[in-house]
């Protein structure tokens, strides 16, 4: 397959060229979205979302329960639907525990320690109750727990691990993009739970439901399991019915979305995007002398997307005072975007975040 045919058939995976009816069907078709930037992941939600959905509307689905934050793999924390939150973390919560091990020596962060932070979360949020972080560190710290440096930080990443907690409701913000939401106890906040009979066929199903045509390299970058469990997955999912095999490690859903007329050649992107992010090899929608362009250490850039090619990246302020002025673009391809065209998927994004 050649790298435009490839982008094509990524894009509809990516629900970017066949979006989806609501944001929680978008949600739930990528089932793990990046977000550690909160604006960024509901960007992303909506750019895979029809109608050009607000800031508030994806915000409405958070508060209503559909989908939560929390760290789904690699460290790295997602936006997912409620009901899968669960299954996943049984997946991944161990290793990522694990992974954590010597952050937590650094810290001075024991079993102990998390098991005192447990009992006073419970404590604090029982009947459905609901704190900031900053309410959270405040009740860690009465109870005799230290939040200095990072040490308030990695105690609610291994709550979270431990499928204890999660970021649910949005907390209102009188001016300005609201950036930050309740924490919630999962059992309290998340009413259905969602058990797959293979889970591992079914996180690999999902995957390239969303991302393909990928393969088990792609797919173990992606979830943060080992080369050897991601190989074990696709042999579990290969004979679902549910994935076409293209080449001998390369899969894509049997059943894609149809692509939508209402959907953009050219559309802005947050930080950590998905569709570029989520691959072992970027190169095939990310000319390789672009990508530290995009890429540089461990932070990524907001990127302009014509026809599955990325062509610029674009910076703008979510400072109050500086809300109003326009996203400055940097270009790597010229000639990749009409001028009309990435002013109109700029202003898509000015409308989403409601300027």
């Amino acid at each position: 397959m050649d790298a435009v045919a490839l982008r094509s058939e990524r894009l509809r995976s990516h629900r970017l060229s066949a979006p989806a009816a609501t944001v929680a069907e978008a949600a739930r078709h990528m089932l793990a979205t990046q977000g550690q930037e909160f604006w960024g992941g509901r960007l992303a939600l909506a750019a895979r979302t029809r109608g050009n959905p607000t800031l508030a509307q994806v915000d409405a689905a958070f508060d209503r329960g559909e989908i939560v934050r929390s760290w789904t793999m690699r460290g790295t924390i997602h936006v997912i639907p409620s009901e899968d939150l669960g299954w996943v973390l049984a997946l991944t919560g161990e290793r990522q525990h694990r992974g954590a091990a010597s952050v937590h020596r650094r810290e001075g962060l024991d079993a102990d320690q998390l098991s005192l932070a447990e009992r006073l979360a419970r404590i604090a949020l029982a009947g459905g109750g609901r704190l900031t972080r900053r309410e959270l560190f405040e009740v860690f710290e009465r109870g005799g727990l230290s939040t200095a440096n990072q040490r308030g930080y990695h105690l609610l990443v291994g709550l979270s691990l431990r499928g204890l907690l999660c970021q649910g409701p949005v907390v209102p913000r009188a001016e300005g993009p609201t950036r930050e939401q309740y924490i919630v106890l999962v059992e309290d906040w998340i009413a259905q739970h969602t058990v797959p009979a293979d889970p591992l066929a079914e996180f690999f199903t999902r995957y390239i439901v969303s991302h393909g045509p990928a393969g088990t390299r792609d797919f173990a970058w992606w979830s943060g399991l080992p080369l050897g469990t991601a190989r074990r997955a696709a042999e579990a999912a290969d004979g679902s019915g549910r994935l076409t095999r293209m080449a001998e490690d390369t899969w894509v859903a049997a059943d894609r979305p149809r692509r939508h007329p209402s959907a953009p050649d050219v559309v802005a992107l947050p930080p950590f995007e998905e569709y570029f992010l989520s691959y072992a090899d970027r190169t095939a929608g990310c000319a390789p002398e672009h990508l530290r362009a995009v890429l540089d250490g461990g932070a990524m850039r907001p990127i302009l997307l014509a026809r599955g090619e990325v062509v610029a990246t674009w910076t703008h302020s979510h400072a109050l005072a500086r809300l109003h002025l326009a996203p400055t673009v940097q270009w790597l391809v010229e000639g990749g975007a009409t001028e009309a065209e990435s002013l109109a998927a700029l202003e898509r994004y000015r409308a989403f975040m409601g300027r």
